[in-house]
């Protein structure tokens, strides 16, 4: 079954970035259970529920990455930073009340602050260019599912993300941003 994207606001009138940010915000966390769920119908092994944390918060911060390289020299340097701060927020926000249901009370928008900043920081080093991201780009998203997942045996973890994931969920984001931010997306 696909994955139905939500792109509609409710209401009329102009929406802020930050509204904007939280629809594409939801509909990231959706692109990233969908992941997982799919890869376990791959037969790949979670041995616990902070694995399914660690393998959310890496398909985030890849999106995320890959949702601000997509806007990049389509908003302006200011937008741009007020539409990526709003999702990381959101995301953030997402994060805490579902772990709270797995977990328990806690601070749990700190780690996964922590863990996309760090992300973000280093795909940045990786090529963007109007096809998508480049091979190391993907290798990088590769590597660390595939670290995420290395408390059970998962061969073929980063083949798999990145032939088959990867870009099964760019494909959905860049449809997402575009239609959100009514901006052209290649």
């Amino acid at each position: 079954m696909a994955l139905r994207i939500k792109t509609k606001f409710r209401g009329k009138g102009p929406k802020t970035l930050e509204q904007r940010a939280g629809v594409v915000g939801f509909n990231i966390w959706k692109i990233a259970q969908e992941t997982f769920r799919r890869m376990g119908k791959e037969d790949f092994n979670f041995g616990s529920e902070m694995q399914v944390t660690a393998v959310i918060t890496e398909v985030i911060a890849f999106l995320v990455q890959v949702t601000d390289r997509i806007v990049y020299g389509q908003l302006s340097e200011p937008d741009r930073a007020t539409f990526i701060n709003a999702l990381g927020k959101q995301l953030a926000e997402t994060m805490q009340d579902n772990q709270m249901d797995f977990l328990g009370s806690g601070d749990h928008k700190t780690p996964f602050i922590n863990t996309l900043n760090a992300r973000l920081a280093d795909y940045a080093e990786f090529e963007y260019t109007d096809k998508g991201p480049g091979y190391a780009f993907l290798r990088y998203f590769g590597e660390k599912m595939a670290e995420a997942m290395s408390v059970v045996d998962n061969k073929w973890v980063m083949e798999y993300v990145m032939e088959i994931e990867a870009p099964h969920a760019i494909k959905l984001l860049k449809k997402l941003v575009g239609e959100v931010l009514g901006i052209k997306v290649a």
